[in-house]
């Protein structure tokens, strides 16, 4: 099976260079991180970011995302729609619960290009149904959450990435604010690797502290590779997390 898989890593990475060209920057994506980027996905271009992720919470239960899966498609140079949609499994114990998640319709809008002190800033809004989705996974109300993504370009190999926003989750009307913050390294044009610190804070609940770090393979301008992980910093928070990711993009039928 690995055969296969590095045969079909590397006839893509051929082949692709004739079917999508290479005239745009190189993909830029939301993942593997837990920081949104800012770069709004090219005009007329679908964007698939897929990642297989398996996340232990504590001794008793884990969580598996088979994928989860982030569609995006670029309406012009300041917006792009966006739909996230995750097959999971959440094991407790001896009892597994396995669906869809109810799907996340979503955008995000431009605001500020880079400028001294200014970092590249966007906008990102989500409503995540209530009942589109398998039975086991719905909720009573539908969620929403937002995050204004930022970024600043310390050298031409370094970047530091931030998001601040909040969520709710669809079962009460309580929310908790999200904070990222990351840092970016080009090690080569192909290799990309980050370190973060992220976490989740309510007026109702300790504060959640984690932290993650991972690495990027670009195989061409259009198709990347992706492995992360993440471990907790308070008792509150997941154990740990490894996932691997696969993201392209291609443009649609002028």
């Amino acid at each position: 099976m690995v055969k296969y898989f590095i045969l079909f890593v590397i006839y893509f990475g051929a082949t692709t260079d004739i079917l999508f060209g290479q005239s745009l920057p190189a993909i830029q994506l939301d993942r593997p991180d837990q920081t949104e980027c800012p770069f709004i996905t090219p005009k007329k271009y679908i964007q698939i970011e897929n990642g297989f992720t398996i996340e232990h919470i504590d001794q008793n239960q884990k969580s598996f995302n088979y994928p989860s899966t982030l569609w995006k498609y670029g309406v012009n140079e300041k917006f792009e729609l966006r739909l996230i949609t995750e097959l999971v499994s959440e094991k407790t114990n001896d009892t597994i619960h396995s669906g869809f998640s109810p799907i996340t319709l979503g955008f995000k809008t431009s605001l500020f290009e880079e400028r001294g002190i200014i970092p590249k800033t966007s906008f990102i809004g989500h409503i995540t149904t209530s009942d589109i989705g398998s039975e086991e996974f719905r909720t009573s109300y539908i969620a929403p959450s937002f995050r204004f993504t930022m970024q600043h370009t310390l050298t031409p190999k370094v970047a530091l990435s931030y998001n601040l926003g909040a969520e709710w989750n669809g079962e009460n009307a309580e929310h908790r604010y999200i904070y990222t913050l990351t840092t970016g390294f080009s090690l080569t044009e192909e290799i990309g690797c980050y370190t973060e610190l992220y976490g989740f804070i309510s007026k109702w609940e300790k504060a959640d502290h984690r932290f993650d770090c991972g690495l990027t393979y670009l195989i061409n301008n259009d198709f990347i590779l992706d492995i992360s992980g993440g471990l907790r910093i308070t008792e509150n928070a997941p154990q740990n997390y490894i996932s691997l990711g696969l993201s392209y993009r291609f443009k649609t039928i002028r």
